[in-house]
């Protein structure tokens, strides 16, 4: 009982064991290496070789009616499916050829009997001679044609990967294509490399199919002869008859797939860049232009009237190919090269106005370190995005794309930053090893390549993958050479803020303002500035790294500001700062809750001041070489004091002289603040480190 109530579940099994599963295939493959050692009636043989002869009639159907050959990407496995099944019906005929080759022709099926009688003519010289010619079309000039031509494009292929990933990358970062879209473009690029570097090998499978059905004939007959002499007591004459009958229609049943695979796998790897089917591409790219055509029409009609020639054939080629030249001279086809007027072909050409155009953000990269920007994980590019995405939260400013491109004058293991084509800082770079920094900024005792972080310029260590468990057990700080060149980016890109605010981007962060800050923007210009004095007021805070996300507050400062007679876009990005100030106070805030200070003494403020000449509006700082040179140098002293204590202090001074004080800074330490006293917001907790 326990059987008969397993029954549905087993029936149920045996259901979804059907042709196109997993488990269908396996028990294929299973059943096709089974021919290679158990013996098949002839019934089967017949069944097999009619299966291996449609399958290959299949193939060429599908190969010649592809759209592209990536549609095709089975094609490998459908290459050694169908060689197997081949070789081992092969192996099957052989067993059944030997074993009965003297009860008759009908000792090996039907199918093989019909080609040693049919097509063979009664003749076996006239079989063998057509096996052999088979043989030679099929070895000789298809399969090594089609293997010469699957190498050449796997080579191609394989070295064209890092040039379209940096393509993908570069359109994905530019905005051209989403994500979703150049996921299925990597996707396609890898099947891609991978079809055409499979086509490579499996073309291998059909010349050694050819080979062995060679000396699979050969034996056939050999042995077919020794086994009806010598162990039946046939007569020779009627052995060689018999057995060379079935040897060589059993070679022929064989070698016609075989052809006709052979010709799908050349039609495939031929394709190339191809587009649309064969037969579309071929009727159109061969009848395109009617001056062929015509020429042809002429060359058949001459052969038609040349003595001893068939005039009919020659004379119906010529009547068609005439036909065809007409019909395509009166009614051409769309885009024909011959209806482009002739002034349109310097078109082709770019224009001159392309060598004016320059890459806002361009990264440049030795060929040592491509890797990092292509792949199934390109980092690099990934961090890049991640990067325009933390500026533009961060700071209110949508960086322009970042164009990632080789340079092969620059030396293998070296990136170059350039910012409107002017290079803003090199670095480093080992593409297989990590760097590896203390948090003392001593390197006394760690073993590994000695080098400088780009970035900042500390010392750091090339190690080897293996090795990071070991240094992050002693607390180093571990980061891959992604990662180092996008914080070298990230600070190269934040120091040049104000050059990438252009007119243009100044102008789209306007028209995406709120409706309801529309009205302000309406009254302010051009009544009391422009949108350049806008963009010059903006530009003067991002060169100081604060924010302008808060575009209406900053907005409404501006209004404010020219409403109380500023005319100077320092005035106005003064009066501006102060607005900011909570904002600013926050952002230099330390990790102990308060703002760090060095403050100006009271001595050198008044020494400043009296050092300031020239109208109002236009002040500059007149401070003699001997003095300026002992404010940096106590300005020096004291914040490296600051930053030994794990502190990054900001230097405050009076609102008079702050932007001159800050000049001054920026000639030697761009990233630290300078703060005029009204910036700071009046709850923010402030801690003096020292005075100069």
């Amino acid at each position: 009982m326990g059987a008969f109530a397993s029954m549905p579940d087993i029936i149920a099994s045996l259901r979804r064991m059907r042709v196109g599963t997993d488990i269908g295939l396996a028990l294929g493959v299973v059943f096709i290496l089974a021919m290679l050692i158990l013996p098949l009636p002839p019934f089967l043989l017949d069944v097999g070789l009619s299966l291996s002869f449609t399958s290959g009639v299949l193939v060429l159907m599908v190969a010649l009616f592809v759209v592209k050959p990536l549609d095709f990407t089975s094609f490998p496995t459908i290459l050694l499916l169908t060689t197997l099944l081949r070789l081992a019906l092969d192996v099957a005929a052989t067993r059944q050829i030997l074993a009965h080759g003297n009860e008759g022709m009908l000792a090996a099926g039907h199918v093989i009997a019909a080609f040693g009688g049919f097509l063979m003519g009664g003749d076996i010289v006239i079989g063998l001679i057509v096996f052999a010619i088979l043989l030679v079309v099929n070895f000789i000039v298809i399969t090594k044609g089609s293997t010469r031509i699957a190498e050449v494009a796997a080579r191609f292929a394989l070295d064209a990967i890092p040039g379209k990933q940096m393509a993908i990358d570069a359109d994905l970062n530019s905005g051209t294509i989403d994500e979703k879209t150049a996921r299925r473009r990597r996707s396609e690029l890898e099947q891609e490399s991978s079809f055409y570097g499979a086509m490579d090998g499996a073309a291998k499978f059909v010349r050694g199919d050819a080979v062995a059905a060679l000396i699979i004939t050969s034996i056939n007959i050999i042995g077919g002869l020794a086994i009806g002499v010598g162990q039946h007591g046939m007569a020779f004459g009627d052995a060689a008859a018999d057995f060379s009958t079935l040897s060589i229609g059993e070679g022929l049943v064989s070698q016609i797939p075989a052809l006709l695979v052979s010709v799908a796998a050349g039609m495939v790897v031929a394709k190339g860049g191809m587009e649309g089917s064969a037969d579309a591409a071929l009727v159109l790219q061969l009848g395109r232009n009617p001056k062929p055509l015509g020429l042809v029409a002429g060359v058949a009609g001459i052969l038609a009237l040349t003595p001893g020639l068939p005039f009919i054939p020659f004379a119906a080629l010529s009547a068609l190919a005439g036909t065809a030249a007409y019909f395509r001279h009166k009614f051409p086809p769309a885009g024909n090269v011959e209806d482009v007027p002739a002034p349109a072909i310097t078109l082709l050409e770019p224009p001159i106005t392309d060598a004016l155009k320059m890459d806002q953000i361009r990264l440049e990269l030795g060929y040592g370190l491509l890797a990092l920007a292509g792949g199934d994980t390109p980092r690099l590019t990934e961090q890049v995005k991640a990067l325009r995405r933390a500026i533009a939260t961060e700071m209110g400013f949508i960086l322009p794309p970042v164009r990632i491109q080789d340079n092969m004058q620059l030396p293998a293991e070296i990136y170059s930053v350039r910012i409107k084509e002017i290079e803003a800082g090199r670095g480093e770079l080992r593409a297989n090893k990590l760097l590896v920094m203390s948090p003392n900024g001593k390197l006394d005792g760690l073993q590994g390549e000695r080098t400088q972080e780009p970035a900042f310029g500390l010392p750091a260590l090339w190690i080897e993958q293996d090795q990071k468990a070991n240094f992050l057990a002693k607390g180093c700080t571990v980061v891959d050479p992604a990662s180092v060149l996008t914080t070298h980016l990230t600070e190269l890109v934040k120091e040049s803020m104000a050059d990438l605010l252009s007119y243009a981007e100044t102008q789209k962060l306007l028209d995406e303002l709120p409706r309801e800050q529309q009205k302000l923007l309406t009254d302010m210009v051009p009544g009391q500035i422009s949108v350049g004095g806008i963009q010059r007021v903006l530009q003067a805070l991002l060169s100081e790294r604060i924010s302008i996300r808060d575009l209406p507050t900053i907005l409404e400062s501006i209004q404010e500001a020219c409403a109380n007679q500023a005319k100077t876009i320092p005035a106005i990005a003064a009066h501006v700062r102060t607005k900011l100030a909570r904002q600013i106070s926050d952002s230099l805030m330390g990790a102990n809750g308060y703002l760090p200070l060095i403050v100006l003494s009271n001595e050198w403020e008044t020494e400043f001041t009296e050092a300031l000449v020239g109208p109002p509006e236009a002040r500059q700082l007149a401070l003699s070489p001997a003095r300026m040179q002992d404010f940096m140098r106590r300005f020096g002293q004291a914040y490296e004091e600051a930053a030994a204590s794990g502190d990054a202090p900001a230097l405050l001074t009076g609102g008079a002289i702050r932007q001159h004080v800050r000049a001054v800074i920026e000639r030697v330490r761009p990233s630290v603040p300078v703060l005029a006293q009204t910036e700071i917001f009046a709850r923010a907790r402030i801690r003096t480190l020292s005075t100069i």
